[in-house]
Order: C-alpha cells, then sequence, then structure tokens
C-alpha cells in the first residue's frame, strides 16, 4: 500500500466515525465505542481488501464480511452507507420504526449478510458459509469480526474447532481487542488470558495488528489470505471509542449518550482530526 491509499483509507475511517456520530445525536443510547474501535477495519475491508460491488450487494461473486458483535452494527452501517447502499438520510433515522437501521444487523438492510448480535453465533456463520463457497468452488473469501468480551462464549470455540478440522483457508476471522466490555475491562470480567497462543493451539494462523493503523491491518488481511489449509485469525490491538478522549477506554460508552455538551465536543474533536488525516 503506498502513503496515497493509506491517506485515502485514513480518511474513510475518519469518515466512518463521523457517520457513528451522526447516528447516536444528542440523547440516543449509541454503541459508540466498540463501533468506532473498528473504523480502520472497516475502512481496509469494504474500501480496499474485499471483492465488493457498489452496483449490487448480491453479486454471487462478492467477499462476505459478518459482523459477529453485532452491537457494533453502527459502523458497518456507516460503511454501507458510503458504498451507496442505502439513502444516506437513514442515517438519522436509526432506531426509529420509520427507518431501516435498526439496533443490531439485519438481512432487510443492503449488504449485511446475517442477524447477528447474540455474541458467539457469528463464526459458526461464517463457517457454514466458507463450507458453502468451498462446494460451489467459489472464489469469495468470509470475514468475521468477533469482540474480545465475545471469547467468553462456548460456541465460539466450537465453531473455531470445527474451521480448523475443515481446514477453511476462505475463512479469516479477527478480534477487536479493544480490552472493555460493556461493564468493565475485560480482563477483570473474565480473563481469557493469551488469546493468540489459545487461537493457534486450536489449528489457527494468529496475527497481531495495531487495530488504528490502515497500512498494517491491509498486510494482515493479504497476509491471512495467503494462508493455506487453515482458518486465520487477526488480533486487532484498538482502543474502544477511539477518536473522542472523553470516551476512550470508558466502559460507559460501550452503549453511553451524548448530551449536547459532549456531541459538541466530539463533533470539534473529530473536525480538529480531519485536517491531520
Amino acid at each position: 500500500m503506498n502513503e496515497g491509499q493509506a491517506r485515502e483509507l485514513r480518511a474513510i475511517a475518519h469518515k466512518l466515525r463521523c457517520n457513528v456520530l451522526e447516528m447516536i445525536g444528542v440523547g440516543k443510547a449509541g454503541h459508540w465505542g466498540g463501533s468506532v474501535s473498528l473504523a480502520e477495519t472497516l475502512a481496509v475491508l469494504y474500501f480496499h481488501s474485499m471483492r465488493v460491488d457498489r452496483a449490487n450487494p448480491k453479486n454471487p461473486e462478492r467477499d462476505r464480511l459478518l459482523l459477529s458483535k453485532g452491537h457494533a452494527a453502527l459502523i458497518q452501517y456507516a460503511a454501507l452507507c458510503e458504498l451507496g447502499y442505502f439513502p444516506r438520510e437513514e442515517l438519522g433515522k436509526v432506531k426509529s420504526l420509520n427507518g431501516l437501521l435498526q439496533g443490531h444487523p439485519d438481512l432487510t438492510v443492503p449488504g449485511i449478510e446475517a442477524v447477528t448480535g447474540s455474541l458467539g453465533q457469528g463464526l459458526s456463520l461464517g463457517v457454514g458459509m466458507s463450507l458453502a463457497l468451498r462446494l460451489d468452488k467459489s472464489p469469495s473469501h468470509v470475514f468475521v469480526i468477533m469482540g474480545d468480551g465475545e471469547q467468553s462464549e462456548g460456541q465460539l470455540w466450537e465453531a473455531a474447532m470445527a474451521a480448523a478440522n475443515f481446514k477453511l483457508d476462505n475463512l479469516t476471522a479477527f478480534i477487536d481487542w479493544n480490552k472493555i466490555q460493556a461493564t468493565g475491562r475485560t480482563e477483570e470480567i473474565f480473563s481469557i488470558p493469551d488469546l493468540d497462543k489459545k487461537w493457534r493451539s486450536f489449528g489457527w494462523e494468529v496475527l497481531t495488528v495495531n487495530g488504528h493503523d490502515v497500512a498494517a491491518i491491509a498486510a494482515g488481511i493479504e497476509q491471512a489470505k495467503t494462508v493455506k489449509g487453515k482458518p486465520a485469525l487477526v488480533i486487532l490491538d484498538t482502543i474502544k471509542g477511539k477518536g473522542v478522549s472523553f470516551a476512550e477506554n470508558v466502559a460507559t460508552y460501550h452503549n453511553g449518550m451524548f448530551d449536547e455538551k459532549k456531541y459538541t465536543q466530539a463533533i470539534e474533536e473529530l473536525t480538529a482530526q480531519q485536517e491531520t488525516v
């Protein structure tokens, strides 16, 4: 990736954060923290690494992206909007009865591959899709994004074993390792140390990258796609709430509200960052 491409992807990631802020607005609870920690990853996937058809979200040759941590749907909506999959005015109607975009991914939204959000289930869906694509001799790749708090779910580890058993090298998973879940630090709520060693012991290729460095993310994805005979995992070292100082590494903003003062401050901080992208 050259610097021009990296600069463009950083600008897209910034735009995605702004879109998420627009969706949350003032006085409406929204999953800010775990959405914006994925801004760079979604920018790289949708606008650089994945096979995406802007004119046809159901193109059978597309790559598939599953957001297993479905509570972070806002960041996926932010990206799908930039792809032109639905009108921009839908961003202002999130989680409303007259809106297309709800609190978790739903198949009514163009570009959404599955209903997700019951944590631990997304990887199972990804395994099924990967097997189906292999049977169809399709070149498409499946990407699944999980949370670090989600690693305490048993079904996830069953799916991890199945993926390795079936040698699914058309499957790449991610862990958004932002180290904070709904009510506090993940290590204090349900400690799962040595995630990289655990996943390797389950038969996966594992690498860790800076989850806010678009070039590192892109390189990690490319490396993962070269792995043969087993699935790959990219651990994204991220900051929860990235981009707004008072929300970074604060569990309150896992699913919190911005009052008028905080919303204004968030806009000011994101506007200032735009000049340095």
